[in-house]
């Protein structure tokens, strides 16, 4: 399990650390009660298999459709990777996995309002400065929510940078629209991508941009490397930059200039609380520490769940899972899933994985700029263009990389001081480390605490005043830890697997099975392993509940203007 190392000395009761040994006892801590009552006689109309923001958004639609829902989560808490836990002291609250939530915000649940969810507690901050680059020379770039701002840092080193900066930002906002009305709507479900591209003035292009990689872009369009460098520490994750159709990622950085990088006030879990108390509201029941050991088929149809504690939940409807599709085809016998699904299983991929190290503090970073020092939500490290290049190759290789290791530093306390103590902080650094090592993942448990240390160090030579006395605690996840905290995060994958072209589009879960139903009648399935893939978007959420009630006779439209059933 995760590593928990204690510094410097605790002065107050608040203070006191946790008496937990491990990530799942921490988790506990936090557990809700369980919601609602339900027996093993119950009926539901649907039964959702884990409680993870997907599911629990498709379960809000079902419900304020008048369906009768259960969700049953394995775990003390609901929320899947969008959680927050007191990892490290009491009253420090750390994110689990998820931290800042853009691409929900075009989301049309949060975008048109169709789930109320401010009036069950959830409310965005919106950092600025968005993100901070610091790089070894002593200068930097810092992005702000005012465009003419941000294109005068990059001015600073090149004009024609901060033009080309300012160009890519419009010419992503003209199409935008396109790319966020096929990522929240189901494969099929009105124009394809290219269709809409073939209306647009330069959708050939675009067509053409979206098969490139990242760094072909960049390097198409930035001349200057400490530009090139700050472009890109947004697209990190997920796939590396070198790989080809990741071009839309050269442009994920304008997602932040929109937006920010919202976080939800009290922790990212906050947006899974808001929904389970709209869920309950409406009418749905939650139940935890209810994991799942098999599916129900009656007459080759799919009509409930049994659990691993011996009890059966049974629905009229549907089951709709969230299980990895890596630990579902186990759940029933495998003649039922056809072998073109088992195959696809079978060569299913894992992504860029993280390292991450959450830290209790008395001080966020602080980086030195013009102006005397500047504490931001969101820095990254990226020395060099080769520094983020080089995660590529590292991965194909299973080793670590700890020179000048690419690192996401995340103190969302500087934006939000409700998530610690008065004057106190919660860093998180995450940086990108394959599962597979040579020596097998098992040798993260031997080397994690020297790669955290590592990290660590590195951060200070951009941020020296976060010395051994300023920080309190620490927890250590490596991709082996990640996986045991949540078994979705199969094999240290937090968006469930690469969002590679073999694993994208029409080809997500498999080719075939990209709608949402799956080959056993009567069981959907969402979350990362769906279209459009990880990430807080929702949108695997959503498109379930689209397909679904389509199914159930009724529209998403109907619902959304009306809160019954047809």
């Amino acid at each position: 399990m995760s590593k928990i190392t204690r510094r410097g000395f605790v002065k107050s009761a608040a203070l006191a650390p946790l008496a937990l040994s491990s990530i799942g006892e921490m988790a506990q801590a936090q557990a809700t009660p369980q919601a609602g009552h339900a027996g093993t006689g119950d009926r539901f109309d649907v039964v959702v298999a884990g409680a993870g923001h997907n599911s629990m958004i498709a379960a809000a639609y079902l419900v304020k459709a008048g369906y009768k829902v259960v969700l049953l989560e394995g775990r003390p808490t609901v929320g899947g990777g969008v959680k927050t836990a007191q990892f490290t002291l009491r009253g420090f609250k750390h994110d689990t996995c998820s931290t800042a939530h853009n691409s929900i915000q075009d989301n049309p649940m949060l975008r048109d309002n169709e789930i109320n969810l401010s009036e069950y507690g959830l409310e965005y901050v919106y950092p600025d400065p968005v993100y901070h680059m610091p790089f070894a020379d002593g200068t930097y770039i810092t992005q702000w929510r005012d465009l003419d701002r941000t294109c005068a840092e990059l001015a600073k080193f090149s004009k024609k940078d901060a033009a080309a900066y300012r160009r890519m930002y419009a010419e992503y906002e003209s199409v935008s629209p396109m790319f966020e009305a096929v990522t929240f709507a189901p494969i099929g479900f009105g124009k394809s991508l290219n269709e809409r591209l073939a209306e647009h003035p330069k959708g050939k292009l675009w067509q053409r941009l979206t098969a490139m990689s990242c760094w072909e872009i960049i390097r198409a369009n930035f001349e200057d490397e400490h530009c090139r460098a700050f472009m890109m520490g947004c697209p990190l994750p997920v796939q590396p930059v070198i790989n080809p159709m990741t071009g839309r990622s050269a442009y994920g950085i304008f997602a932040q200039q929109r937006h920010s990088r919202p976080i939800p006030k009290g922790g990212s879990g906050m947006l899974t609380e808001a929904l389970a108390k709209y869920i309950e509201a409406h009418g749905g029941v939650i139940l935890t520490n209810k994991a799942i050991a098999r599916l129900i088929v009656e007459n080759a149809r799919c009509v409930g769940v049994e659990c691993v504690d011996g009890s059966a939940y049974r629905c009229d409807k549907a089951v709709l899972s969230t299980i990895h599709i890596k630990h579902l085809v186990d759940m029933a016998p495998r003649e039922l899933w056809g072998q073109d699904f088992i195959d696809g299983v079978d060569t299913w991929q894992a992504e860029v994985q993280m390292f991450v190290v959450n830290y209790a503090t008395t001080e966020p970073p602080t980086y030195p700029v013009a102006e005397g020092v500047i504490k931001p939500a969101n820095s990254g490290l990226v020395a060099r263009p080769d520094c983020a290049l080089r995660v590529a190759y590292d991965f194909a290789r299973s080793v670590v990389n700890l020179e000048e290791p690419p690192l996401a530093v995340h103190c969302t306390t500087s934006a939000d001081p409700t998530r610690a103590p008065a004057g106190m902080h919660t860093i998180k650094l995450v940086g990108w480390q394959p599962y597979e090592l040579k020596e097998g993942p098992e040798h993260w448990d031997v080397i994690k605490k020297q790669v955290a240390d590592t990290c660590l160090n590195y951060l200070r030579r951009f941020s020296p005043n976060l010395t051994d006395d300023k920080i309190l605690a620490e927890v250590i996840q490596s991709p082996l830890d990640l996986e045991r905290m949540n078994p979705h995060n199969w094999h240290g994958s937090c968006h469930a697997g690469a969002q590679s072209p073999a694993q994208s589009g029409a080809l997500r879960p498999m080719a075939g099975w990209s709608q949402y139903r799956m080959p056993i009648p009567g069981l959907y399935q969402t979350g990362a392993c769906t279209y459009p893939g990880g990430s807080v978007t929702g949108a695997p959420g959503r498109n379930a509940a689209v397909v679904m009630l389509k199914d159930f006779g009724t529209s998403i439209e109907q619902v959304v203007g009306k809160t019954k059933k047809a």
